[in-house]
Parts: C-alpha cells; sequence; structure tokens
C-alpha cells in the first residue's frame, strides 16, 4: 500500500511543479505524514474485502473465472482511506493547537518553521494554520481522486457505487463528529451533569468508532460485493470495536508515553478532551476535586507536575478501571459478533487479532 501512495504522490508532483517550487513543500510534507500510522483503517478495510469471500486463506485475492480480480482497486481505496486520514490529522491538530503529530512536528508548527527560516514578514502562527489548512483540503481531494481511481477499476459497477456512497458517509460522520467533538469542549457546562457521559460517548461513535474501524470494513466489503447480512455483520462487529479502540486512545491520550503515542504526555488534558473518562471521573470525585479538574482541564499551559496531578486524580476517581471494564465489554460484544458472522474462516480469524490489536496497547 506504502508503494501506491509513494506512486500517487509521485504523479502529483509534475502538477505541482508545474504551479509553482514552492509548492513542493506540501507534497514532502504530505510523503512524510503519509509514511507513519498504523494503518488500522487499511487493514479494516481489506479484510472487510476478504470477509465477504468465503473458505480464502489470508493472503488469497476474491477470484473469478478469469483469475486474479479488483485486488489493485481495494489497494487504491484502502490508500484514499490513509490519504483522508491524514488529512483529518491536520486539521485535527489545527483544531487542538498540537504542537506534534507522529514524532515530528504536526503541519501547522511545520509551516511556522518554514516561514521562519524564510525570515518572511507577517506572523509565522497565521501562516502556518493556514498553508495547514489548505494542506488537510488538498489532502481531501486527494483522497477522493484515488478513490475514484481505485472503484473505476472494479469488475462490478454496482460494488464501485456501494463503496463510494459507503465512504461518503463515512466523510459526513467524521466531520460532524469532529464538530461534536469541539462542540463539548465549549459547551460541557451547559449541559446536565447526568448528559455528560452519554454526550462524550456520542462523540466517540462518530468522531472515532465508526470512521476507525466500521466504516473501512463496510467500505472494504462493498467493494467484494457484500450481502446486506454479511454488511449487517461487519457492523455488529466494527461499531463496538471502534468504541473500545477510542477509548483505548483516550487512556493513551492521558496517560501515554510519548515515545509511543507520538505526542506529549497528557496531550488530552491541556486540549481539554471531554471524553469519558473525564465524564466518569466527575461522578467519582467529591466536589473539591471536581473543581480542580474543571479549572485544569483545556489549559494549554498546563506543567508537568499539574499533569502528573491531573492523572493521579484521574486514577484515584475510579475512572481508568471505569474504562478498562467498559473497553472489555466492547471487544466482548464485538468478538459476539463476530464468532457466526456469515464471513471467511479467514477473515474472522484476522479481525480477531486485531481485536487485539487495536485494543491492549500499552501505556
Amino acid at each position: 500500500m506504502q508503494l501506491r501512495i509513494d506512486e500517487f504522490l509521485s504523479e502529483r508532483a509534475p502538477l505541482l511543479a508545474r504551479v509553482a517550487p514552492e509548492v513542493g513543500e506540501l507534497l514532502d510534507y504530505s510523503s512524510s505524514l503519509l509514511r507513519g500510522g498504523k494503518r488500522f483503517r487499511a487493514l479494516f478495510c481489506y479484510w472487510g474485502w476478504q470477509a465477504v469471500g468465503a473458505g480464502r486463506g489470508p493472503a488469497e485475492p476474491l477470484l473469478d473465472d478469469e483469475g486474479p480480480v479488483d485486488l489493485d482497486a481495494v489497494v487504491a481505496t484502502a490508500s484514499a482511506l490513509e490519504i483522508f486520514h491524514a488529512a483529518a490529522l491536520v486539521h485535527d491538530d489545527i483544531m487542538d493547537n498540537s504542537d506534534t503529530r507522529r514524532g515530528s512536528p504536526a503541519a501547522h508548527r511545520h509551516f511556522e518553521s518554514v516561514h521562519r527560516a524564510g525570515g518572511w514578514a507577517g506572523s509565522p502562527a497565521d501562516f502556518g494554520r493556514s498553508a495547514a489548512l489548505l494542506l488537510g483540503d488538498l489532502l481531501l481531494g486527494w483522497s477522493d481522486e484515488l478513490l475514484d481511481e481505485g472503484v473505476a477499476g472494479l469488475a462490478s459497477r454496482a460494488s464501485g457505487i456501494a463503496a463510494r456512497q459507503e465512504f461518503n458517509r463515512m466523510r459526513t460522520e467524521v466531520t460532524v463528529g469532529q464538530y461534536l467533538d469541539i462542540l463539548e469542549e465549549q459547551s460541557w457546562l451547559t449541559h446536565p451533569e447526568s448528559e455528560l457521559m452519554s454526550r462524550a460517548h456520542r462523540v466517540i461513535v462518530f468522531k472515532s468508532a465508526k470512521y476507525s474501524v466500521e466504516a473501512p470494513l463496510a467500505i472494504g466489503a462493498s467493494l467484494g460485493g457484500a450481502s446486506e447480512a454479511q454488511l449487517a455483520a461487519l457492523r455488529a462487529f466494527g461499531l463496538p470495536l471502534g468504541v473500545a479502540y477510542q477509548l483505548r486512545d483516550d487512556l493513551l491520550g492521558v496517560f501515554g508515553d510519548p515515545e509511543v503515542t507520538g505526542k506529549p504526555a497528557g496531550d488530552d488534558l491541556r486540549e481539554g478532551k471531554r471524553t469519558v473518562i473525564i465524564a466518569l471521573a466527575r461522578t467519582g470525585l467529591p466536589a473539591n476535586a471536581v473543581r480542580v479538574l474543571d479549572e485544569l482541564l483545556g489549559d494549554p499551559d498546563l506543567s508537568d507536575s499539574q499533569v502528573r496531578m491531573l492523572q493521579t486524580t484521574l486514577r484515584e476517581s475510579g475512572a481508568v478501571e471505569k474504562v478498562e471494564r467498559l473497553i472489555d465489554h466492547n471487544v466482548l460484544r464485538a468478538r459476539e459478533a463476530l464468532a457466526d458472522a456469515p464471513l471467511s474462516r479467514a477473515a474472522r480469524e484476522q479481525l480477531g487479532q486485531l481485536t487485539d490489536t487495536v485494543t491492549q496497547r500499552v501505556f
């Protein structure tokens, strides 16, 4: 898949070069960003495709009477998902004012440094945000181009249309999920305490769970001409697994090792993320501790000692143990949905292994 991404970017290089040599910086940063990451969405897309071909081995493509078909389309679609994800990360880092991504400067910080190194007029921060916003938009457009190239090569036109519809749904859901995320950061004080947990869960479902697991599975399965029963089974597996995946990510956002996560420790605390762990902690803390939590959460200038204090507070509230139980519960739901699903044996085995991979990351 990396080869397909590199090939796609190299095909765009001449166009950018004809525009102006300076815009090569956009391509260079894109290439660097797209060489990192865990590739979970691409993997779920591939195994969603394999899942609808019963009885095939873990590395065998779907076949028709003339031999292997559609594998190139699947690789292109999985690559398009990775480019879309890169666009989402660039925009997410702007909104969260994050300094790093995958252990390197976030896009807006990178372009800030380009501005400073050039000794240009105006604000480096303003230039960085604007350039990163445009980079994210460019990546969004490129993901669409690559998806179109992929589905155009499918043997079945109906499968291409179905995959495109799933991709469009994913794009809408994750965008409004991101809006819900920033909405909760700003509006939580106006909602009853009893609603904070359900609202935090809603963000998980639409910003991450569907986008990270359910949608890639459905897109891949659609490429393979999945039946309604197969799509339903993959959704029943993918949604709870996606919830568990994001709950683990939320724990990493608070307690994760920067060497593992590529982001500073406690980054979600500085960003003021109103996650499930925060909602649970508020129910297990005395009023004075809740006030301190609310006062500090979202302060971008939190010191390391304040981050450690908040981490201790969250642990002592019992929220970490509750989140771990929620992860276990959702993993169990996912495994139960997978057990008798009308999917290929090899795919069920691989999806079972991926369940462990995406939910057992340590911090």
